[in-house]
């Protein structure tokens, strides 16, 4: 329901608090009783599934838009594998994996530990192309094999690398945790490669396993922290740029992921893909602790602080990745654009990182952004860079950034609560908390042009308004028609009383029920003063449209997604070819919200 008088620190007039059966805010309240009986001790709090794939979800894509579920080794994530493949499961697990991790975390004894020496051979390169035009790297022979086939669960094996990103030819440390023996790493390069969607680029020696201790709470902001030692150094010399996931295959048979980034030297003339790891890290739950809650579930008692320095809890270590970032990898490969490969940590180290990029693209939730990420992309944007979010909710959360022994922003703080942060009235600017909201307040939408406003738990149609839009070319669709099933679970709006770009045309507005109002959700473009073009999904499951895409609802029927695969590749082959705003320009078009309201979410 609306809360007109809200006021206070963190809030916004007129913002969606809660809402009746079939919404929630964003995290979720909800009763999770089953797992209070664990340890004794009430669980009250659910999390949103925004950001998160599902616990039980893809070992990788299958080419359905299904998770499966995996088995478990414990009777409680056999009971979470369970439910993925209802419909309750599907919306719910990501919470429930949050809550999970804290459980068993706080519950679960270690088990003994498997001690091994120190001392790692040297890794050996695998053959691998040194190809890095995209067109020329998909022509290389693709590997069918690199899903996950036996996930590892719990303790078994897990791991994480002292980078999210590292250019070619530079190494990095992977710190791994085992009970097996001993274990391998494979690195593939994620991308089309006709339709295997990886290719393996090199594979480690054999490693010796290690059981390493299991998490240390760094106050303050009870911040989960894996204090490991390094099992092995793993170089990129001969690695392409681009996406990749590191499986980890131990000795015992089990597997697991790490993702990494391998960064391109020059973004020049590219369409840039960003990889939103500040998101991943705020959702991951390893150790008990995540930006939404802490042991059994408790807000109150949530993380404020989280760090890199720990494995993924979620999806065998790959986090959101299948659901959020691999569709996008695979269609921007399939399509053959120049491409280039960040992540969202490389926009806070590298403020002219973008510069001469033709575009840059954020992934499908993209939530979590730093004051020098934001400018980064504004700066982009106002020299002639395209900007394309395809999702919702992106730049909704402040953070900022600290470093670690491990090196520079390797520790990502949100308070949620601005009054709640140390820094508050003290330093304004970078007090962590929601950036449309006091106590420096500064709406996403005057780089997005739309505004987030909530999350649903059953999506809706997407209403096409602007038919003879070029973003919708080739896409066979007519005025007020309905696309099933991408509206949702959190989306965005235009709304003219927020700060919004000049004009802006609104491609789809959709009818949605957000609490006890109705509203509505769009799917926009502005062009910026200096030709730049900036689109907006404004749904967190546009990306269900596209093939490859985990954890999807069962309701986008094969006509929706051929539009959304058009639309999709319209806006990134006319991104990549230069400002997007000299062949396409945008006209005013806001249509009537025929007695819908604009809503201002607030979490």
């Amino acid at each position: 329901m609306l809360n007109p008088a809200a006021t206070g620190p963190g809030q916004r007039v007129g913002s969606v608090t809660a809402g009746p059966a079939g919404v929630r805010r964003k995290p979720a309240i909800g009763r999770l009783n089953r797992w209070s009986a664990v340890c004794g001790e009430a669980v009250d709090r659910g999390l949103s599934r925004a950001g998160l794939a599902r616990l039980a979800g893809p070992d990788g894509p299958e080419g359905g838009n299904r998770p499966r579920a995996g088995p478990g080794l414990a009777t409680l994530a056999g009971m979470v594998a369970g439910m993925g493949g209802t419909a309750l499961g599907r919306r719910w697990l990501p919470g429930i994996a949050v809550l999970l991790g804290g459980i068993l975390a706080a519950c679960s004894a270690p088990p003994a530990s498997h001690a091994a020496p120190d001392a790692t051979r040297a890794p050996r390169p695998a053959a691998s192309s040194t190809a890095t035009g995209t067109v020329q790297q998909n022509a290389l022979a693709g590997d069918p094999h690199w899903r996950i086939t036996h996930p590892a669960h719990l303790y078994q094996l897990e791991g994480f690398a002292d980078r999210a990103g590292v250019p070619p030819g530079s190494s990095f440390r992977l710190f791994v945790s085992t009970t097996a023996g001993n274990f391998t790493v494979r690195a593939f390069r994620m991308g089309w490669y006709g339709g295997d969607l990886a290719r393996l680029v090199w594979t480690s020696p054999t490693v010796p396993g290690r059981y390493q201790r299991a998490v240390k709470i760094v106050q303050p902001g009870s911040m989960a922290v894996a204090p490991w030692r390094p099992s092995l150094t793993v170089p990129t010399k001969g690695w392409p740029p681009g996406s990749y996931l590191l499986r980890l295959d131990a000795s015992t048979g089990v597997q697991s992921y790490v993702p990494i980034v391998i960064r391109s030297p020059s973004v020049a003339g590219r369409v840039v893909l960003v990889s939103a790891v500040t998101s991943y890290q705020a959702y991951n739950g390893w150790g008990a602790y995540s930006l939404y809650g802490g042991p059994g579930g408790s807000f109150a008692g949530r993380g404020r602080r989280v760090t890199f320095d720990r494995p993924i809890s979620y999806n065998h270590g790959a986090g959101a990745y299948f659901q959020l970032e691999l569709p996008l990898v695979v269609e921007a490969e399939r399509l053959g654009l120049p491409l280039a490969y960040l992540t969202s940590v490389d926009l806070d180290l590298y403020p002219g990182i973008l510069a001469g990029a033709r575009a840059v693209v954020s992934e499908a939730h993209d939530e979590y952004w730093s004051p020098a990420m934001r400018a980064a992309v504004t700066r982009a944007r106002d020299q002639g860079v395209n900007v394309a979010f395809f999702g919702a909710n992106a730049i909704f959360r402040k953070i900022r950034f600290e470093s670690s022994p491990l090196g520079p922003d390797r520790i990502e703080v949100n308070y949620k609560i601005p009054a709640e942060d140390p820094l508050y009235g003290k330093d304004d600017a970078l007090v962590t908390g929601n950036w449309p909201t006091p106590p420096d307040a500064d709406p996403e939408s005057s780089l997005i042009g739309q505004s987030y406003v909530c999350s649903v738990t059953s999506n809706f149609p997407m209403l096409v308004t602007d038919p003879g839009s070029w973003v919708w070319a080739g896409a066979g669709v007519y005025r007020n028609e309905a696309l099933p099933g991408l509206v949702g679970p959190e989306f965005d709006q235009v709304n003219p009383e927020e700060p919004t770009p000049r004009p802006i045309e609104v491609l789809a507005r959709s009818p949605v029920s957000c609490g006890a109002p109705l509203t509505y959700s769009d799917v926009s473009y502005y062009v910026a003063g200096s030709g730049a073009g900036v689109f907006d999904a404004g749904t967190e499951d546009w990306i269900c449209g596209l093939p490859y895409a985990a954890g999807c609802p069962d309701s986008v029927p094969p006509a929706a997604r051929r539009a959304i695969q058009a639309a999709t590749a319209n806006i990134l082959r006319a991104f990549g070819a230069g400002p997007a705003g000299r062949a396409h320009p945008a006209r005013e078009l806001i249509p009537a919200t025929d007695g819908r309201p604009p809503l201002l979410g607030t979490s």
